[in-house]
């Protein structure tokens, strides 16, 4: 790597002393309460700023789930009611809307409720385990003086509880308390921990300490299921505390790590018959519904005909949709988006998306993504920034403006909104006075599935060693434009592996890109 990387080495050593000395004057003194609160990840929290556009089931939709997953809730299913139930469902299937319209009603009837809604397309805090347990008991602690007394203590007594395990976190910030108040005024607390998305928690990968680049000693890579399996188990051992007086309610897609864990063959713990949103609940009609209600809402917008959108078109819709609400309301999106084309054209477009009448309900959201990723001026280039972005995403600095910076072959150009302007349905885009404090964010974990897959995604594939390449050469193009002197760029010692790089015959590894990418965040940060 070039003489820089070292610098940048040596800097973030001193930024991180500089970070534990700030970190340690500002705990003392401070109120535990607050300790904790710094410690949360507030993106996650159903109301959150970064969950502005969050979806949400209309009214009158998805009415008979979330009557029942209340129910539940309030009374259980049995006279002996388990604590823990899992939602299940194909991608777009609405499990996040669900989750977030449940949470909300909750709330309006004081019933006690903390949440944790993961995003693998959202802030680092939201797609990482590290602050889930602080994250839900300082949402307890809201509800209750004496829990909330309970918390504090704990905290005051072992302020290094933020750095140990999920396990000791769970006993030390949730049970220890509860069980303290459990004996006194416990009678009637109750509530429930909403936790979705658990299937996009994502590991932190972290290069050994001994070394970097090329002479790297990588730590054993864990699996992102090892760290949800982590979660649920925690999960499951405050469910079985007597002190733990709170129904767990857990949503995500039916990947293996989930249909193990609650099979009860696998595991003998007892959970409460899983809701599978694929098998149990016809859509069909909410979805129906929906369109009906945002297609109206169009037409009177824009002054279409009285007649518009004629019923057939949105049973076609409907049929298309299979039940996935992904579809429906990408559609909506994509009419709403102030697109060139008019709304009546849009819509007969996609009313023509040649598919075959027996194909899967993937296929028709796989047309529909390539229709919409189609209308780019380069739609492959619009594929690497957007495979590029979500690559960006783990950096602390990747707003949008930074990412202009390492994208744009030209700095002065407007080359993102040339690529991506008719992406709005897609992707939400930062206003220009808010980009260099917002990051861009994706709508919906789909579309990135369909990228990955090649035999869904057809001729707008890019392969994963071309979107590291990519987002290489933005990187050496954006230091050279920084650096003062040309010539000091020139001149920087790189070793064989990183010429290699540079020449397209070597592909960067996992830990080299880390080692740039971290480079890139800390001269943001600076």
């Amino acid at each position: 790597m070039p003489n820089v990387k070292i610098l940048s080495h040596s800097e973030g050593l001193q930024t991180e002393i500089l970070n534990i000395v700030t970190n340690i004057s500002s705990f003392l003194g401070k109120d535990p309460l607050d300790q904790l609160e710094a410690q949360i990840a507030s993106e996650a929290l159903h109301d959150s700023a970064e969950r502005c556009d969050a979806p949400k089931c209309h009214p009158d939709t998805r009415v008979a789930v979330q009557d029942d997953l209340y129910s539940w809730i309030e009374h259980g299913d049995t006279a002996n009611p388990h604590k823990v139930k899992w939602v299940t469902g194909p991608a777009g299937t609405g499990k996040t809307s669900i989750m977030g319209s449940l949470t909300e009603r909750c709330k309006e009837n004081g019933l006690p409720v903390a949440s944790f809604f993961f995003s693998a397309t959202g802030s680092t805090s939201r797609h990482t385990k590290t602050a889930f347990i602080t994250t839900i008991a300082h949402q307890l602690a809201q509800h209750r003086q004496d829990l909330k007394d309970e918390i504090a203590a704990v905290i005051e007594a072992d302020t290094t509880v933020f750095k140990k395990n999920l396990r000791v976190q769970m006993e030390t910030l949730v049970l220890r308390p509860l069980r303290a108040v459990a004996g006194g005024s416990n009678a009637g607390l109750r509530g429930v921990i909403i936790v979705d998305g658990l299937d996009e928690c994502r590991v932190k990968q972290t290069d050994d300490a001994t070394g970097s680049g090329s002479n790297a000693s990588p730590t054993p890579l864990r699996r992102n299921d090892e760290d949800q399996l982590e979660i649920l188990r925690v999960l499951q051992q405050a469910s079985s505390d007597s002190a733990f007086p709170y129904r767990i309610l857990i949503a995500s897609r039916p990947e293996r790590v989930f249909r193990e864990f609650f099979d009860p063959e696998q595991n003998p713990t007892f959970f409460a018959p899983k809701l599978d949103l694929n098998e149990e609940y016809d859509a069909n009609a909410d979805i129906s519904l929906f369109l009906e209600a945002h297609l109206n809402r169009i037409r009177r917008r824009y002054n279409l005909r009285p007649s518009w959108p004629l019923p057939e078109a949105i049973r076609t819709l409907v049929r298309n949709a299979s039940g996935q609400f992904i579809y429906a309301a990408t559609i909506i999106r994509l009419l709403e988006s102030g697109h060139r084309d008019p709304p009546e054209a849009l819509l007969e477009a996609i009313l023509k998306m040649g598919v075959k009448a027996k194909s899967t309900p993937l296929k028709q959201l796989d047309v529909l993504y390539s229709h919409i990723l189609l209308s780019s001026p380069d739609p492959l280039l619009s594929v690497r920034w957007i495979c590029s972005i979500t690559e960006l995403d783990c950096l602390s600095t990747s707003y949008a403006s930074n990412v202009h910076l390492l994208l744009q072959t030209d700095p002065e150009s407007s080359e993102a909104e040339h690529l991506l302007g008719n992406l709005h349905s897609l992707i939400r885009i930062p206003a220009l006075s808010d980009q260099a404090t917002t990051r861009y964010e994706f709508y919906h974990k789909s579309l990135s599935d369909f990228l990955e897959n090649p035999d869904r995604c057809g001729n707008l594939y890019v392969e994963g060693r071309d979107i590291s390449v990519f987002i290489w050469d933005g990187f050496v193009r954006a230091c050279a434009s920084e650096f003062v002197s040309a010539s000091l760029f020139v001149s920087l010692s790189w070793n064989e592996s990183d010429a290699g790089i540079l020449k397209g015959a070597v592909i960067p590894t996992f830990h080299t890109r880390t080692d740039f990418l971290n480079s890139w965040d800390t001269f943001q940060v600076s």
